[in-house]
C-alpha cells in the first residue's frame, strides 16, 4: 500500500507492515520448531549387560565412553569435547559414546533438553540399572564411582580416566591408545 502522495506514512497506518511482520513472525516460529524436532536427539537405555559389552569390544576401533549426568557441573563443562571428539574423529575410528547416569525417569525432562541445549550429535545413552555397586567394578576395577570419568580404549589398551578433563588431556588420552 505505498503510493509516492502518502508515502510510507499510509502503509504503517493500513497496518500492513505490522501484518507483515506477525507473517514472518509465524514462518520463523515454525522453521525454529521443525528445526529442532529434525536434531532431536535420541537416548537409548541400556542395562548393565549391554553396558558390560560395549566397554569391552575388541575390534580395530577406539571407543571413548564418558560417564556423566545433567546435575553433574563437571560434566557438562567437558561435554563439548566430547562432542567435538565425535565431529572431527568419526571417520578415523574412533567412537565416542555418551553415557548418561541420570535416573531413567529424567529422560524426557532433562536429558534430551540439556543435548538439544548442547547440540550433542555423539550416541547417548542412558543405565537403567541403578545397582551402581554391582557393575562400575567390571567397567574398571579403580572406579570409585564418581563422574565424570571417561574410558577410553582399543582392544585390550585402556586408559580411564576419573576426573573432569581438558579437550588437550582427551586428545591426548585418544592418541596415545589409537596408536
Amino acid at each position: 500500500m505505498f503510493d509516492e502522495k502518502n508515502g510510507l506514512i499510509k502503509q504503517i497506518s493500513t497496518g500492513g507492515v505490522l501484518q507483515s511482520m506477525r507473517r514472518y513472525a509465524v514462518v520463523f516460529a515454525l522453521a525454529v520448531f521443525f528445526t529442532v524436532a529434525v536434531v532431536a536427539q535420541e537416548v537409548t537405555e541400556i542395562g548393565r549387560e549391554e553396558l558390560l559389552s560395549l566397554t569391552h569390544r575388541t575390534d580395530d576401533t577406539t571407543y571413548v565412553i564418558n560417564f556423566w549426568a545433567t546435575w553433574c557441573s563437571p560434566c557438562v563443562k567437558e561435554i563439548g569435547y566430547f562432542e567435538d571428539l565425535h565431529s572431527e574423529q568419526a571417520s578415523s575410528g574412533v567412537r565416542v559414546i555418551l553415557v548418561s547416569l541420570d535416573f531413567p525417569n529424567q529422560i524426557e525432562s532433562r536429558v534430551i533438553p540439556f543435548l538439544q541445549e548442547k547440540n550433542i550429535t555423539a550416541p547417548v545413552m542412558l543405565m537403567t540399572d541403578l545397582r551402581y555397586n554391582e557393575w562400575i567394578d567390571r567397567v574398571d576395577p579403580g572406579w570409585s564411582g564418581a563422574i565424570p570419568a571417561t574410558l577410553i580404549y582399543k582392544n585390550e589398551h585402556r586408559v580411564f580416566l576419573e576426573k573432569e578433563l581438558t579437550h588437550e588431556e582427551l586428545l591426548e588420552q585418544v592418541i596415545l591408545i589409537r596408536n
